[in-house]
């Protein structure tokens, strides 16, 4: 394992309940286990956002530079079913 270095973090009363409960349930053996999973998936979850964000980036940039260039077209806007229910 690597490096372990001691915290002490403040959680809300719900939170804490929550890891309370986990490890009185039997899921984990204490509350930095609970807290240590918590944060790969963060981590996780994170890195997928930061690639996301990084895509979409990339896309609105290809759109300005298409725009720029004039690689444009016109179209028609085809109404919605709730637009045309109207």
């Amino acid at each position: 394992m690597a490096d372990i270095e001691r915290m002490t973090i403040t959680l809300p009363s719900d939170m804490a309940a929550v890891v309370k409960g986990a490890v009185e349930g039997g899921d984990y053996a204490s509350s930095s286990q609970v807290v240590r999973e918590a944060l790969r998936d963060w981590k996780t979850k994170r890195a997928l956002q930061i690639q996301e964000l990084a895509a979409l980036k990339a896309d609105i940039d290809r759109g300005l530079t298409d725009l720029a260039e004039g690689r444009v077209q016109d179209f028609d806007v085809i109404p919605t079913a709730a637009e045309t229910d109207s």
